[in-house]
């Protein structure tokens, strides 16, 4: 049984026609209505999607550089007309750690090895933030309630919670996503992410991150509604030398949501590569 069973209520319905029933039943607002103070923007209104716009971080010139591919392995994305690669991340980046370059090198020990790499989402594992703005291909949905965000893929409908106008915990327990709070400023979500567990990465390059990381998103509407972005920093003195400052952003995308499943069979490497394996639940989830 895939791990993620109890998220697959969501592809039962899809866009704003989920959303509606959903308020019909007194759970949630229409995505149609702005709220009253006008200020606010509507994320998703009227089953808008939003779809990466690549699947690395921007840099903020002037500060610490995200890692990218190392020189001598050029990363080729799937699409671009040439052989696609897996990444080979590049290790000389002044900002890492010696444990983030340590962990990173494994990691390309075992591409250079022949091992397929492949993104963590199509193995059907949880990303973790801020990957989880990386998401390719599919386009992200994000519901809009007084005292709660939730961001969801289409792809696997994976899932995340930001609960608004609260205090983090004392001690959250170390999750997949760990603890998101959010408030508004004006026209833009910020978001403020702590207690996530190390068993994913702040890139897709697999640089590794500790129990430290602390995740600030500001996510706000341009170019007249028709891209998102996000104005990221992440802070984890176990991995970075300083906090990196990162941009990403999204192009708007008609929905409605449309299930896509992941492990239900046809991502079972049916070419029989050395891959990390599917996630496979210990108990029923129901």
């Amino acid at each position: 049984m895939s791990k993620f069973a109890s998220k697959r209520f969501v592809s039962l319905f899809s866009g704003t026609a989920a959303i509606g029933l959903l308020a019909g039943l007194g759970l949630a607002p229409s995505l149609a209505a702005a709220p009253a103070n006008g200020a606010r923007p509507v994320f998703s209104d009227n089953n808008t999607g939003w779809i990466s716009i690549g699947t690395d971080y921007d840099p903020v010139p002037g500060g610490p550089q995200p890692v990218t591919y190392d020189p001598a392995h050029r990363y080729v994305p799937n699409g671009s007309g040439e052989q696609s690669t897996f990444r080979v991340a590049d290790i000389s980046n002044p900002n890492l750690t010696d444990f983030a370059k340590a962990e990173l090198k494994k990691s390309n020990d075992l591409v250079l090895s022949g091992f397929a790499m492949f993104a963590r989402e199509s193995r059907c594992w949880m990303s973790g933030t801020p990957v989880y703005l990386l998401n390719p291909a599919q386009p992200t949905f994000i519901l809009q309630e007084p005292k709660k965000i939730t961001m969801m893929w289409q792809m696997d409908q994976q899932i995340r919670h930001i609960y608004m106008d609260v205090p983090h915990s004392a001690n959250p327990k170390p999750s997949w996503y760990g603890e998101s709070v959010g408030h508004w400023e004006g026209d833009t979500l910020i978001v403020d992410t702590i207690g996530q567990n190390t068993k994913t990465f702040i890139d897709n390059y697999r640089t590794p991150h500790s129990e430290k990381l602390h995740v600030v998103e500001r996510i706000r509407l341009i170019e007249g509604g028709e891209k998102l972005e996000a104005d990221i920093t992440m802070d984890d003195p176990a991995v970075l030398k300083q906090p990196l400052h990162v941009i990403h952003r999204w192009r708007k995308a008609p929905g409605p949501m449309i299930e896509s499943r992941c492990a239900d069979g046809e991502m079972n490497n049916p070419f029989q590569q050395r891959t990390e394996p599917l996630p496979v639940a210990a108990k029923a989830d129901f």
